[in-house]
């Protein structure tokens, strides 16, 4: 007498199950990662205990050759208030500034003092300490 179960147990692994563990590990990491971009041009930004982020919608870059930039993009120092008005148009004004450790301070209070009457909020960033 031959018993037999109808049903056998199959030695194979589903990887559906894995898939969508992963496809949710993925989206959880994208969710919390930083939303900061760093900026790529060479500047040496001081240091400063005190930290906060803040989500960068324009960033203006002084060299410490005073180079301007707004955005990676090389503007000169007459053109900047053009520049901030037009990429500050529709958003909600914060501006943050990546200024060389070298620079003068009158050229921060100069682009601060732009963004301000700009009325956008002014931001300056550091390294932490």
């Amino acid at each position: 007498m031959a018993l037999r179960s109808k049903h056998t147990v199959e030695p194979m692994f589903s990887m559906s199950s894995m898939t969508d563990i992963i496809f949710l590990l993925l989206i959880f990491f994208m969710l919390t990662s930083s939303f900061i971009t760093p900026s790529g041009l060479p500047v040496n930004l001081p240091t400063s205990r005190a930290a906060t982020v803040e989500l960068q919608k324009v960033s203006v870059t002084i060299t410490k050759n005073l180079d301007y930039y707004v955005n990676d993009k090389k503007v000169s120092k007459g053109m900047l208030e053009g520049e901030l008005k037009s990429k500050l148009k529709g958003t909600d004004g914060v501006v943050v500034l990546h200024i060389d450790e070298s620079v003068p301070t009158q050229h921060l209070v100069n682009v601060a003092g732009i963004a301000t009457a700009l009325e956008a909020k002014v931001s300056i960033a550091t390294k932490p300490n």
